[in-house]
């Protein structure tokens, strides 16, 4: 018998495995799209540079996202029963950071409040100072005290408590939208460089799975020419929206993220 490694899972693997079997029964509508971001990088570079300071792509996405759902609410819906659905005027999104616990690298939950209230230089501040938050030796959220606290006692449950939980949360909107927010961005492929797109799972109305940033020829005029394309999946749910809108929602996106959407006033 060849020698082996045995090692434990961080406790936050117990709300992975949690969401993605509860994340299953939803009746998600995912898409697998490609944007060119080639503009965009250089005017988020170009910023950079004037302003000898970080500007960060993907607290730019996150603006450009939440802007867009003002316009389609529905899109960040929860459904209520089977007649309702509760839409928020404010945008709260949900990420994951990466943190080191214990000698292993984890991605930890932390909610972005009223993303659109923010400018893109708020949310990259943000988003770094959760990347150095001190983390206490429970910690498995980012951010609140309390949510922590919470947390903790929530990975000694057995796991068809934990399962009903989440089942009762998804049935409170408010409550939902208050722990987790309504919107998933999870920058999966921004650790390398890979060509395609990954189908992930969330319990959110609408997430986000952000791929990597590849290089290859398009088309421009009537020239075609090296440029950089952004990969991302999306998931929608396809209980609180349909087709259609859906489909205005996903053009509107791709003109924003391919055009550089508010990055030609930044700090709006």
């Amino acid at each position: 018998m060849s020698d082996f490694i045995e090692s434990n899972f961080p406790k936050s693997r117990i709300a992975t495995f949690d969401t993605v079997y509860i994340g299953k029964r939803k009746h998600h509508m995912a898409g697998f799209l490609e944007f060119d971001v080639t503009d965009s990088l250089q005017k988020i570079r170009d910023y950079r540079i004037k302003e000898n300071t970080q500007l960060s792509f993907t607290a730019w996405l996150i603006k450009t996202i939440s802007s867009t759902l003002l316009e389609y609410p529905q899109a960040h819906g929860y459904l209520v029963g089977k007649r309702k659905v509760i839409t928020f005027k404010d945008i709260d999104v949900g990420i994951l950071i990466e943190r080191e616990i214990q000698g292993a690298f984890v991605p930890i939950p932390y909610v972005l409040q009223k993303t659109n209230d923010k400018s893109i230089v708020d949310i990259t501040k943000e988003i770094e100072k959760a990347r150095v938050q001190i983390l206490q030796e429970n910690d498995t959220v980012l951010g609140d005290n309390k949510r922590n606290r919470f947390q903790y006692l929530y990975y000694f449950l057995p796991a068809f408590l934990r399962r009903l939980f989440w089942y009762f949360i998804l049935k409170q909107p408010k409550l939902a939208n208050k722990m987790m927010g309504s919107v998933s961005i999870t920058p999966i492929g921004m650790m390398g460089s890979v060509r395609g797109s990954f189908l992930h799972t969330s319990v959110h109305p609408i997430s986000f799975g952000v791929g990597s940033i590849i290089k290859k020829p398009g088309v421009v005029g009537k020239n075609i020419e090296i440029r950089e394309f952004l990969q991302m999946t999306i998931l929608l749910d396809h209980d609180v929206i349909d087709g259609a809108p859906m489909a205005r929602f996903v053009q509107q996106l791709s003109k924003r993220i391919e055009s550089g959407y508010l990055l030609d006033v930044i700090g709006s």
